[in-house]
């Protein structure tokens, strides 16, 4: 007996040796992940002890003394909503009046698609869950299909689409020599892609470069479009904030439209309205009937079940007291109005002082751009030196 315990006893205490090993090497083939190539420059500013630093690089409105800033229009619906709701949860597809009044930003006040009850729409976790959502979408419901992505784009977007496993493609879009866009390779690639590609497109305020097309350009795309049978996604993340209008802001979205194309829409407030940390945003469909759009509400609901189940609630609430309140909502198109202004003095004085300086370079794309993003120009190396000389930081790409 006491033979038989002991070997008992070895063989336990060499499995739980051959345990406990097995589950220390779980992790072990988990090596560190790529920092961000746009929060990786805050992490390193945050870092730097210098007095004089300056970080370039944050994708987020700021004040003259680099302070964030909470729009009043944002600060009186909070006044209003406090104590007013309680924390239940929303449905699946998010807060019904926030989408309603997101809808006609997007497609207008008086839209027969919205009429005719034609689009499919949920609410997102601002424009990068709305962006996942419909790469899933696209997936599930287009198996055999793949993505066209410009070059160059906001990095995030690469990431979502790969992460839903949509085989990706590229098309041109911005001139390094004229720092502008490259119309002509453009639309080579349009036509050049195969019939019922997937082509995403940002609506305005292009990230990173500020170049966008013309109202003339728009219409060449969108006529294209029709005659190769593309499906646009529009990502508007800047709606208002480029012009100061948002109904100019929409005029690419519009002109599709027009044409007859049924689009996918990303919509967010991280930006226009300074809801960064809030998330709120949403996706839209439009499609060939009210039954259609009823179908496909249901497919984006349960995609976004097992995701996160539903969308949080105090952001959507804020947007909905604010656009669907006539003063809020007249407060906030004269707030966003400043802000878009204020982008586009900071160009001028940027270009101005360059020159003034004796810069023997051209900076005229820095007023042609628009928007939050410049596209400077600047090569990695001279990036680096300003960071490393001067303590001035921004991404590699040159994006200010």
């Amino acid at each position: 007996m006491a033979l038989r315990a002991a070997i008992s006893a070895r063989v336990l205490s060499s499995s739980s040796a051959r345990g406990a090993r097995s589950m220390s090497s779980w992790w072990q083939g988990v090596q560190p992940a790529p920092k961000d190539p746009i929060l990786g420059v805050t992490e390193a500013f945050l870092a730097d002890p210098s007095p004089s630093k300056v970080n370039v690089g944050v994708g987020a409105y700021r004040d003259d003394n680099g302070k964030p800033v909470v729009l009043e229009c944002v600060r009186e619906a909070e006044r209003r909503i406090a104590g007013t709701s309680n924390m239940e949860y929303l449905p699946m597809g998010g807060s019904i009046k926030m989408v309603d009044e997101t809808l006609k930003l997007a497609y207008g006040e008086n839209s027969e698609l919205l009429k005719d009850k034609r689009i499919a729409a949920v609410q997102a976790l601002s424009g990068t869950g709305a962006c996942r959502l419909f790469a899933d979408f696209q997936r599930r419901f287009c198996p055999d299909s793949q993505v066209y992505i410009p070059v160059p784009t906001w990095s995030n977007h690469h990431n979502i689409w790969r992460d839903a496993h949509v085989p990706q493609r590229t098309y041109h879009y911005y001139h390094p020599e004229s720092k502008g866009l490259d119309f002509a390779s453009l639309m080579d690639d349009i036509k050049n892609a195969p019939n019922g590609s997937f082509f995403l497109l940002h609506a305005c305020a292009h990230n990173p470069t500020g170049v966008d097309p013309s109202e003339e350009q728009w219409r060449e795309i969108s006529y294209q479009f029709k005659v190769k049978g593309h499906f646009a996604f529009f990502d508007m993340a800047y709606q208002g904030f480029a012009s100061g209008d948002p109904e100019r802001d929409a005029k690419s979205i519009r002109i599709f439209l027009e044409d007859g194309h049924q689009i996918g829409c990303s919509q967010s407030y991280a930006k226009n309205m300074g809801l960064y940390g809030q998330r709120v945003g949403c996706l839209s469909v439009v499609c060939e009937d009210e039954k259609q759009a009823v179908a496909v509400k249901s497919q984006l609901q349960q995609l976004a079940r097992p995701m996160y189940s539903n969308p949080p609630l105090h952001g959507a609430l804020i947007v909905s007291h604010i656009l669907g309140d006539p003063n809020l909502k007249k407060l906030w198109l004269k707030e966003v109005k400043v802000m878009a202004e204020r982008i586009i003095g900071m160009r001028m004085a940027l270009r101005e002082n360059l020159e003034k300086l004796g810069s023997p370079l051209s900076w005229k794309h820095i007023t042609n751009q628009i928007g939050m993003f410049c596209y400077s120009g600047m090569t990695p190396e001279q990036v680096d030196r300003l960071t490393n000389e001067y303590h001035i930081y921004l991404t590699r790409n040159g994006r200010i």
